[in-house]
C-alpha cells in the first residue's frame, strides 16, 4: 500500500497533533431583531384604519337605500329570509352620516360590530405606538359557538313578527 491510500486512525494520532481541548462553544443565538421605527410599527393599523375609513366615506356618499348600487342580499333574494348581514350597508351609511338610530334600526349587530371594530383599532393603534405587540384575539371554542348562536338566534329572530324591529 502507498501512503496515499492509508487512512489514518485518530485514536493512533499522536497527542501533540490532536486538537487542544478547551471551553465548549455555545449554541448559536440569532441576534435580537432591530426595533422597528414608530411610523414603520404603525403602518399597518394605520392603512388598515384609512382602508376602513374609505369604505365607510364610500358607503357614506353612495346611498345604499337607492336601487341599483349594491347587489342584492342574495339569500334575501332568493329565499325572502333576512340574514344577520342584511341592512349591513344601510347602517353603514346612517353611521357614516351619524344617525346612531337609523343605524341600529338597519342592523343592531352591524353596529355593536362597528364599535367593536373601532375599539380594537384604537388598542392596536396605541400598543403599535408604544411597540408593544399587536393584540390577538384568542377566544377559546366555546365562545365562538357562542358568538354563532348569537348571529344565528337574531337572524331567526328579525324574521319573526315579533321581532320586526329588528329587521331592516
Amino acid at each position: 500500500m502507498t501512503g496515499e491510500n492509508r487512512r489514518v486512525d485518530p485514536s493512533r494520532t499522536p497527542p501533540a497533533a490532536r486538537p487542544a481541548p478547551g471551553p465548549p462553544v455555545p449554541p448559536y443565538v440569532p441576534p435580537a431583531p432591530a426595533r422597528a421605527s414608530r411610523a414603520r410599527s404603525t403602518a399597518v393599523p394605520v392603512l388598515t384604519l384609512a382602508g376602513v375609513v374609505a369604505a365607510f366615506a364610500y358607503v357614506g356618499a353612495v346611498d345604499p337605500n337607492e336601487p341599483g348600487h349594491y347587489p342584492v342580499c342574495p339569500l334575501f333574494r332568493l329565499t325572502g329570509i333576512l340574514c344577520p348581514g342584511c341592512g349591513g350597508l344601510r347602517s353603514a351609511h346612517a353611521f357614516a352620516h351619524g344617525d346612531l338610530l337609523t343605524a341600529l334600526g338597519a342592523n343592531a349587530a352591524a353596529v355593536v360590530g362597528y364599535l367593536l371594530f373601532a375599539a380594537f383599532t384604537a388598542v392596536w393603534l396605541v400598543r403599535a405606538a408604544r411597540g408593544a405587540p399587536a393584540p390577538r384575539i384568542a377566544l377559546k371554542p366555546a365562545y365562538w359557538w357562542v358568538f354563532g348562536v348569537l348571529m344565528l338566534t337574531f337572524a331567526i329572530v328579525r324574521n319573526l313578527p315579533v321581532g320586526s324591529a329588528l329587521a331592516p
